[in-house]
Parts: C-alpha cells; sequence; structure tokens
C-alpha cells in the first residue's frame, strides 16, 4: 500500500507551469496532503521555476500520522527541461527515496523525447526469472513522471495516453472523460476536469506480481485536473486509487500562490 502511495505522488502529483516563453520567472507551488482510508500518511510540495523557455520542477514527499511511527520514509525529485512546441520536454529526471533502512536513486537523460542513459542504484540483482526487461524501443517518445502530467490548456485532458517512463519501469497511463467536478482548495477554486485512470505495465516490472496485476485491472481510479489561470495549463489536484486497505488519495491542499 505505501508503494502505492508513493508511486501516486511521484506519478499522479505534479506543480504547474507555463507553456509561452516568457523573460519573466514564473514560480509556483502546489501541496498535497495523502490519505489511506482517509488518515494521513504522507504530504508532498512541488516547486516549479520557469525562466524563458526553461522550466525545474523540484518534489519533497514525507511520511506523516501512523505511517510515519510505523516506517519513516521520504523522497525527493526534480525535473528540468524546455517548454517547445506546447508542451514540457524533459532533458533531466531524478528520483530518490528512503523507507525504513531501504534507499533508491534512480536518474534518466532525456533527448528530444529519447532516453539516453539512465541509472539505479542499487541496482536489483538478480532480476527475477518474470522479470519483463525495458528496452531501447520502450524509451523512444516517453514522458516523465512530473511534466509529463502538466497538460497545456489548449490541448484535451482526456481522452490521452501518456507513455510513462521512471528510471525504472515503462507504463502507459491511460486517461477517459469522466466529466467535471466542484474542487476548492488554498488557491483554488472552480471546476475541476475528471478523468479515468488506466494502468498498463509495459515493461520493468515482474509479470504476475500482486500489486502490478491489481493495478492493472482497476478501472476504478480517477485523477481530476485544475486549470491555472495564470499560467493557462492543467495540473492535477486529486487523484483517488482504491485498495482492498481504503482508498489512497492524493489531494491539493495548496494550488499555487
Amino acid at each position: 500500500m505505501w508503494r502505492t502511495g508513493l508511486r501516486a505522488a511521484a506519478m499522479l502529483a505534479a506543480a504547474v507551469v507555463s507553456t509561452t516563453s516568457s523573460a519573466a520567472e514564473v514560480q509556483h507551488q502546489t501541496d498535497y496532503s495523502i490519505a489511506l482510508a482517509g488518515l494521513p500518511v504522507a504530504r508532498a510540495s512541488f516547486y516549479t521555476e520557469l525562466n524563458k523557455n526553461r522550466y525545474t520542477i523540484s518534489g519533497r514527499l514525507q511520511s506523516a500520522g501512523l505511517a510515519d511511527i510505523i516506517k519513516r520514509t521520504s523522497g525527493q525529485t526534480r525535473v528540468s527541461g524546455v517548454v517547445a512546441d506546447d508542451h514540457l520536454r524533459a532533458t533531466e529526471y531524478s528520483m530518490s527515496y528512503r523507507s525504513g533502512s531501504k534507499s533508491r536513486a534512480i536518474s534518466v537523460i532525456f533527448r528530444n523525447g529519447n532516453v539516453v542513459r539512465a541509472s539505479m542504484e542499487p541496482k536489483r540483482t538478480p532480476l527475477p526469472k518474470n522479470w519483463v526487461p525495458v528496452t531501447r524501443r520502450d524509451m523512444r517518445n516517453v514522458l516523465d513522471p512530473l511534466s509529463g502530467l502538466i497538460i497545456p490548456a489548449k490541448s484535451r485532458v482526456c481522452p490521452k495516453t501518456l507513455p510513462i517512463f521512471d528510471g525504472e519501469s515503462r507504463l502507459d497511463i491511460n486517461l477517459s472523460p469522466k466529466g467535471t467536478r466542484n474542487f476548492r482548495t488554498n488557491g483554488f477554486a472552480g471546476e475541476a476536469i475528471v478523468c479515468g485512470v488506466r494502468f498498463v505495465p509495459k515493461a520493468g516490472y515482474r509479470k504476475g506480481r500482486k500489486d502490478v496485476e491489481y493495478l492493472r485491472r482497476l478501472n476504478s481510479m480517477e485523477i481530476w485536473f485544475a486549470k491555472s489561470e495564470a499560467v493557462n495549463v492543467y495540473a492535477p489536484v486529486y487523484v483517488r486509487i482504491p485498495t482492498k486497505l481504503g482508498p489512497v488519495t492524493v489531494s491539493a491542499t495548496r494550488f499555487g500562490g
């Protein structure tokens, strides 16, 4: 369940950046609360800086509540790149986390949407027999988990397929339209676009693993996108992932400002 919460925060929570080139620097912060069955388990903050056509998003995650007592977990992530053709194109992405005595660090270098180098420490060795390896083809025309979820206002939010590579796993996030809902938080009050979410694992995972199969079969996940009028993009403000222990939710407690 904790791995599910981390992945939800890493992949489905993102900060907002502008999609137009500007000489003025833009700064934006989005904070999230992560809960399991209504109980707080973590909090995350994402900070964005934009200068002309270059952007940087940095984020931190820290366990909270009962989860912090059971196993203290923290993580940080960063992505930088350029704004081109009305979308974000990452050049570097990194993520590291520590949970109890375990830790991991991931680094990815992109060029024109393709992965040119990826590393992970410590590596998974030996790989299990049922491991689905990532091929060169899997790392072409992919998005990082953070800026991949920033959607320009003039583009369709859903339906849309997002080809994600997080440094180890390659998966598709399929978004389907589910209408709109009102959403209110610090810095935002208005209508959010609701998308259904399907995870489609492609490579970089153990075939038949229970949690992967559970997410693959799940058809009731949702992600809500809110529009920032100031920078004219949509970004996630709410995520809901049902689990056997109750829903994992990621909710924005601050959206800009």
